[in-house]
C-alpha cells in the first residue's frame, strides 16, 4: 500500500514517524499492516530526502508514482497488486498516478484533494485566497523537518545533505511565488488541474470528502464524475480534513482493498452503496485520536452514482424574504461593500463563528424562509443566481447557507464565493444547481455601473437535515475567512445592489434528496448545538429585530 506526498511518506519508520510526528496516520498504517499489506512511503521528487527539482502538481508528479508503483510491483516482498491510500497531497498523488494507468496498480482511495487546485483552492470562485497557501508552505518545511529527525537518528547524512539542498532549491517553485506568477489560469496553471486527466483513470476507486474541509474545500474539480461510475464508491461527510482516519470509514477501506488489491470474494461490491452521505457527523469518545470517532448521526445512501435531487428554488423577495417555489419576488436590496463578513474559523475540534463587525447591517444582506412544514433534506452543490448592479467595476461575494432553529439559534451549513468579474459560465458544466465559471482570461468581463449582471454563485457541495419547524437562510456580503482559507478581495468600495423582480429573478436552488435514501430514517431530536463537526451555531443575530434590510445606505464602504 503506497503513501506518496512531498511531505513526510519517506520516513515511514523512523524516530519521529513512530512518535506520531508525521502527516498522515500511524493508526492506519498499523491497520493496515494488521490486514496483510506491506505500508511504502515515497516522498515526491525534491521534496524531504528526495532528490531532484520540486515542481507542485507537475505532470512529473503522476509519471513520477507510475514509476514508483512498478518498481514497488517487482520488489522481492511484493506480490505485484499495489494499492494507494491515504488523503491531501497524498490524495492528489493517487488520481495524478492512476490517471498514467501504471500495469500494476489496482485500487486506490483518494481523500480531500484538489482536482482543479485553481478554484478548489488557490482562487476559489475566481477570488484570490493566499491564506492557506501562505500557512502551507511552513507546515511542508515542518514535515521535512520530521524527516530530519528520523535520518538524524539513522545516521542518514545523505538524507540531511538532500533536505538541506531541497530547502534551497525548493523555494522558488513554491505556491505563493507561482500565484504571484500566474494571477490567471494560464497554460502552467492548467496543467495543474488534474481533475482534467482523470477520465484515464480505469482503476476501482473509494473516495472520500468532507464538506466542511478547512483545508482544500470539498468541491475537487468534481473529478468523480469523469470516472466510470460502476468502479467509484464515493463516501461523504460533513466535517473536518482529517476525518479520513475515521475507523468507521476505515472498515470500508479495507474491505474495498481486499476486494480489489488483494483479490478477495469478500462482496464489497454488492454490500456497499456507490454513495454514502454522513450528515450530522459528531466526534465521541476519547481525546485521543478524535478524528477516528466520527460518527453519523444520519446517512443516506444511493446504489448508483450519482444520489438523484429534484432543484427546489427559493426566489428572493423584498423584506428579508426567502419564498420557497414561488415566482420572482419585487424590488431590490441594497449593501455596503467591502466590509467583510464572519470568519468561520475551524481550530482542530472547536469550530466558532466570528462576532458581527460594527456597521455590519449596511454591509450584509440577508433572506430567510418561513418555518417550514416539513423536513427539507439539502444535498449536493446549490446556486444562487443573484442578479446585481454595482457601482464600480468589481467585486467579490460570499454567500452563506444556514438553518435557524426554533431554539433561537443559527447553524452553520455551508458557503459559496465569486468574484463577479469571473461570472461568466462554462455552458458545458453548469447545471441548475452548480454554476462552473469559465475561469479563462479572456472570458473575464468588468461590471459595468449601473447595468445589471447576473452573477451565480456555486454553494459548495453539502449535506444537511433542515427539520420541520426550521428556517433556511441565506446571507450575502463580502468574503472572509473560512477554516484555513482567507480570501483577499477588492478592496474598492462599491454599492451593490441585489435585484429581485419579474426582469431580474434572484434565486437560491437546492438539491433535495429523496426520504428515500435516508438509513433508517431521521431523528425528531436536533443535534446539540456545537457538536455537528465544523458546523457551528451562534444565537440568531436578527432575532432582537436587527435587521440588514430596509437601512439607509452609507456613501462608500464601513
Amino acid at each position: 500500500m503506497v503513501n506518496y506526498s512531498g511531505y513526510d511518506p519517506g520516513s515511514i519508520g523512523g524516530a519521529a514517524y513512530m512518535n506520531d510526528n508525521t502527516a498522515m496516520s500511524v493508526n492506519l498504517d498499523r491497520s493496515l499492516v494488521q490486514a496483510g499489506y506491506a505500508v511504502v512511503g515515497v516522498n515526491a521528487r525534491g521534496t524531504a530526502c528526495s532528490e531532484g527539482q520540486f515542481e507542485f502538481l507537475s505532470m512529473l508528479y503522476g509519471q513520477d508514482g507510475r514509476d514508483a508503483i512498478e518498481w514497488i510491483a517487482t520488489q522481492p516482498w511484493a506480490n505485484g497488486s499495489v494499492g494507494m491510500a491515504n488523503w491531501s497531497w497524498a490524495g492528489m498523488s493517487q488520481i495524478s498516478t492512476a490517471a498514467e494507468q501504471p500495469p500494476h496498480l489496482k485500487a486506490i482511495a483518494p481523500g480531500m484533494v484538489l482536482g482543479d487546485a485553481r478554484l478548489d483552492s488557490w482562487f476559489i470562485g475566481g477570488i484570490p485566497a493566499p491564506g492557506f497557501v501562505d500557512g502551507w508552505w511552513g507546515y511542508l518545511h515542518s514535515r521535512w523537518d520530521a524527516a530530519r529527525q528520523s535520518a538524524q537518528a539513522e545516521g542518514d547524512k545523505r538524507c540531511l545533505a538532500q533536505i538541506d539542498q531541497n530547502l534551497q532549491t525548493a523555494e522558488k517553485n513554491r505556491v505563493p511565488s507561482i500565484l504571484i506568477r500566474h494571477p490567471v489560469r494560464d497554460d502552467y496553471i492548467e496543467i495543474r488541474n488534474i481533475a482534467a486527466r482523470t477520465h484515464k483513470i480505469q482503476v476501482p476507486v473509494f473516495s472520500m470528502e468532507a464538506f466542511q474541509d478547512e483545508a482544500v474545500i470539498a468541491r475537487e474539480g468534481y473529478y468523480q464524475e469523469t470516472l466510470d461510475p460502476a468502479k467509484l464508491w464515493f463516501l461523504q461527510t460533513n466535517g473536518a480534513h482529517d476525518v479520513y482516519v475515521s475507523t468507521r470509514f476505515r472498515k470500508q477501506l479495507i474491505s474495498f482493498f481486499d476486494r480489489f488489491v488483494k483479490g478477495k470474494a469478500n462482496g464489497f461490491e454488492t454490500t456497499t452503496p456507490h454513495v454514502q452521505v454522513w450528515t450530522e457527523a459528531a466526534l465521541t469518545g476519547p481525546a485521543q485520536g478524535i478524528f477516528e470517532n466520527l460518527t453519523p448521526g444520519v446517512t443516506l445512501k444511493s446504489d448508483t452514482f450519482p444520489l438523484k435531487v429534484a432543484p427546489r428554488a427559493f426566489a428572493l423577495d423584498a423584506g428579508g424574504k426567502l419564498v420557497a417555489d414561488a415566482p420572482a419576488g419585487a424590488g431590490s436590496d441594497a449593501y455596503d461593500y467591502p466590509l467583510r463578513g464572519p470568519a468561520v474559523e475551524h481550530e482542530f475540534t472547536r469550530d466558532s463563528w466570528e462576532p458581527l463587525k460594527p456597521g455590519w447591517e449596511k454591509a450584509t444582506l440577508a433572506y430567510t424562509t418561513p418555518a417550514l412544514s416539513a423536513d427539507f433534506i439539502g444535498y449536493g452543490s446549490g446556486s444562487v443566481d443573484l442578479w446585481m448592479v454595482a457601482s464600480g467595476a468589481d467585486a467579490d461575494v460570499q454567500v452563506t447557507l444556514t438553518e435557524v432553529r426554533p431554539d433561537g439559534q443559527e447553524e452553520y451549513v455551508q458557503r459559496g464565493w465569486l468574484r463577479l468579474s469571473d461570472r461568466l459560465q462554462d455552458p458545458a458544466k453548469s447545471t441548475p444547481l452548480r454554476p462552473w465559471p469559465l475561469d479563462k482570461p479572456e472570458t473575464m468581463e468588468a461590471m459595468v455601473p449601473g447595468k445589471p449582471a447576473l452573477a451565480r454563485i456555486e454553494i459548495q457541495k453539502f449535506a444537511h437535515v433542515f427539520r420541520k419547524g426550521s428556517r433556511i437562510r441565506l446571507w450575502i456580503d463580502t468574503p472572509s475567512q473560512f477554516g484555513g482559507n482567507l480570501f483577499a478581495p477588492q478592496s474598492v468600495p462599491t454599492r451593490l445592489d441585489v435585484l429581485h423582480d419579474a426582469a431580474h429573478p434572484s434565486r437560491l436552488v437546492l438539491g433535495e434528496a429523496p426520504a428515500s435514501a435516508v438509513v433508517g430514517g431521521i431523528p425528531v431530536a436536533r443535534p446539540a448545538c456545537g457538536s455537528v463537526v465544523h458546523q457551528p451555531c451562534r444565537p440568531d443575530p436578527l432575532a432582537a429585530g436587527i435587521t440588514p434590510l430596509g437601512l439607509p445606505v452609507s456613501e462608500g464602504a464601513n
